[in-house]
């Protein structure tokens, strides 16, 4: 993944295609790390690294999420 940019630069379009890109990279995160676990070979050290990378993606979803959801005054 790479490094975070500044979202106040991006087009809420270009963080739209982002943020499915995000998505979808976390989803493939998700059955990957699924699989090994399913293995009994599997890499403890890989296995610590993909969830890692997958919570970090999922932060990202959540920073561009709320960029694009409007406030809401109560």
């Amino acid at each position: 993944m790479n490094a975070p940019t500044d979202l106040s630069m991006k087009t809420d379009e270009v963080l739209r295609v982002e943020l499915e890109h995000f998505r979808a990279e976390h989803r493939d995160l998700d059955e990957a790390i699924r699989a090994l676990e399913d293995r009994a070979s599997a890499d403890r050290l890989t296995i610590q690294r993909l969830k890692k990378k997958k919570l970090a993606l999922k932060d990202r979803i959540a920073l561009i999420e709320d960029r694009l959801t409007p406030d809401i005054i109560a």
